[in-house]
């Protein structure tokens, strides 16, 4: 018996089989559960996502556009979820956005007001937005468990993560706000903040060499975080087994963490 038998949920982020949520979803599937995608929108986006989700060994993948800046394209999304499927047990939001110009250090300062906003609407208020959509089909089921991606700049400076690293702070708190007013329903939202990974998104961070490179000589466990490792703390936070645990973040970065130097 696999820990997520019978369990089904949405997983947002898939961009291709290097992103975080592919190695969460492959995991999920791993461990008996199942998933339905969204993808950007476009021919092309969805060819993508569409071949890193048969990857895993999702055969006829239930796939759906979704425009995370508009909130017409999330209600479609969710609305065509609940006709699909009568319970979602976890949601996976694991998308971010900042314009890659303002990504390099010493350009923070300079980040216009349409960057600044930009970054925190993708990044952090899209898990508030898809939160509400999930949130009644969840509690008709019983509850269900929120997830979002974050990463250690959000608690302190990275250089060249600038105005990311804004945005991971405050989809940090959204996670803990949502878990407070969500917690009722039993329906539980945390945050696992995974080390560096060579990912779409990471690769558009100024300096991200040097930090691969930090980090190996920094973390207790001298190395960079494998797309697995994440993976199975997402399953373990999608199951019964982390049914106490919500408001968290939870680090997943071979303990960079907690060194200080």
């Amino acid at each position: 018996m696999g820990l997520l038998d019978g369990k089904i949920g949405l997983v947002v982020g898939v961009a291709n089989e290097r992103s975080y949520a592919y190695h969460i979803a492959k995991s999920i599937v791993a461990h008996g559960g199942r998933c339905a995608f969204t993808h950007l929108p476009g021919e092309k986006n969805e060819r993508r996502t569409r071949r890193a989700v048969e990857d895993i060994g999702v055969a006829n993948p239930w796939l759906v556009p979704l425009d995370a800046g508009s909130d017409a394209d999330i209600d479609a999304a969710f609305d065509r979820y609940a006709e699909s499927f009568d319970r979602m047990d976890y949601l996976v939001h694991s998308i971010a956005f900042a314009e890659r110009e303002w990504l390099a250090p010493g350009k923070f300062t300079s980040t216009p007001r349409a960057a600044y906003l930009q970054a925190i609407d993708i990044s952090a208020y899209t898990l508030l937005a898809m939160a509400r959509r999930a949130h009644p089909i969840m509690a008709r089921s019983g509850g269900g468990s929120i997830m979002g991606m974050s990463y250690y700049g959000g608690e302190k400076v990275v250089p060249g993560y600038n105005v990311m690293g804004v945005a991971k702070a405050a989809l940090e708190s959204t996670a803990r706000y949502l878990a407070w007013e969500l917690g009722p329903d039993k329906i539980r939202v945390n945050i696992i903040s995974g080390g560096y990974l060579r990912t779409l998104a990471s690769s558009a961070v100024g300096g991200a060499e040097a930090i691969m490179e930090a980090n190996v000589q920094k973390a207790p466990l001298r190395r960079n975080v494998e797309g697995e490792e994440v993976g199975r703390t997402a399953v373990y936070l999608a199951s019964d087994l982390a049914s106490g645990v919500s408001g968290e973040t939870i680090y997943v970065d071979c303990g960079v963490n907690i060194v200080g130097l």
